[in-house]
């Protein structure tokens, strides 16, 4: 088996230099590097990565913590953790926290015991027992997702990644009040998640700027399940006067939402118009196609790695928190004749611009009729 000594022969370099090479702990020349890394090719050199932990306490490991690791949204999220993870050279290890804040803390703490050398986390809407575990052993760690609220003192403990969720969810509202609508519901999350009082306070920023009155009747919880918003759905389609028109926080609850309607003999959009928070991969082959918000998971879990790095390399900088801008996909579902057809990556998907007044959407910037 080659030893990094024989490496280091084969390269013609020292074997402090293979080590800077392979541990990325110190800029060398890029031809250096790359005979270095051609003599590793061709030895068939394994670095013994338990040996390297024991000498730098590093493991080149991090741990992910992330729920409903089956919901496309958050499976999307994941290749993105893996991609930026294997391009650094890192490993991942994946808990799933089931939401469950007790069993948050258990398997953070599992993770920890691994030695990872710091955490992905989509904390749950109570993470309190999350925060001081991370924050009584000094886990680097990045919150993903959902934010969680600064200390008393306005400083955040904890670097975060998300998407904006505020203004697109007003942009939903403000493109159904534009097409008439004038009852529009919202199937909010759970209640005590970040995402969940984000997209309440669009909705009704929304529906403010569209000069539609707050009807509390029309604000519902799907608990931000599929189950939960069938409920929900049905309970909105059973008021005196139930909405025209339905905006649901994810994608999940856009399921038990449609489920709902279906239930109850409706179609969409010519009995109910339909946007929702969230794309995925088959919400193009919805009858009709679905008008939807789409966030830019990948990306939410790639940088989510690079801010993490950065945080390990230099521990004592300020956290942050990053946000990233979501897309409008613009389909049938919410009932106009028809919108642009949305490949798997739209060459110039619709940025969303801070959220002032409701915008005019009778026409597309190309001119099409909405």
């Amino acid at each position: 088996m080659a030893t990094m000594a024989d490496v280091a022969r084969s390269a013609g370099v020292s074997v402090a230099t293979v080590s800077h090479v392979l541990n990325g702990t110190r800029p060398v020349l890029p031809h250096t590097r790359q005979a270095v890394l051609d003599a590793v090719d061709q030895l068939g050199y394994t670095p013994n990565t338990l040996a390297r932990s024991l000498v730098t306490s590093r493991t080149r490991s991090i741990g992910l913590a992330v729920s409903a690791i089956s919901n496309p949204y958050f499976t999307e999220i994941l290749q993105g953790v893996e991609a930026g993870a294997l391009e650094h050279g890192y490993s991942l290890l994946i808990a799933d926290p089931h939401d469950d804040p007790e069993h948050e803390r258990k398997v953070v703490q599992l993770l920890h015991e691994r030695r990872v050398d710091g955490m992905i986390v989509a904390p749950s809407a109570n993470p309190r027992e999350l925060v001081a575990y991370l924050g009584r052993h000094g886990v680097p760690a990045v919150f993903l997702d959902r934010l969680v609220d600064a200390p008393a003192d306005g400083t955040p403990a904890f670097d975060q990644v998300c998407a904006e969720s505020a203004e697109p969810t007003a942009r939903l509202v403000g493109h159904l009040a534009e097409l008439g609508h004038r009852r529009i519901a919202l199937v909010a999350g759970r209640p005590g998640l970040s995402t969940t009082r984000e997209r309440i306070a669009g909705y009704r920023h929304g529906l403010a700027a569209s000069g539609l009155p707050h009807d509390e009747r029309l604000l519902v919880h799907g608990d931000s399940e599929s189950v939960g918003a069938e409920r929900a759905t049905a309970a909105l389609l059973s008021l005196a006067a139930p909405p025209t028109a339905l905006v649901t926080a994810n994608n999940a609850m856009t399921i038990g939402a449609l489920r709902a309607l279906r239930d109850r003999g409706l179609s969409v959009p010519e009995d109910m118009a339909l946007c929702c928070f969230d794309d995925f991969a088959w919400a193009d082959l919805f009858s009709p196609r679905l008008t939807a918000v789409a966030q830019p998971s990948r990306e939410i879990g790639a940088q989510a790695v690079r801010v993490l790095l950065e945080r390990l390399a230099s521990p004592d900088r300020p956290a942050r928190t990053l946000r990233l801008p979501c897309s409008f996909v613009h389909r049938t579902s919410c009932g106009c004749p028809q919108g642009p057809v949305r490949s798997e990556h739209p060459e110039q998907p619709e940025k969303f611009e801070k959220f002032e007044k409701p915008e005019k959407f009778g026409k597309s910037e190309k001119g099409t009729a909405s």
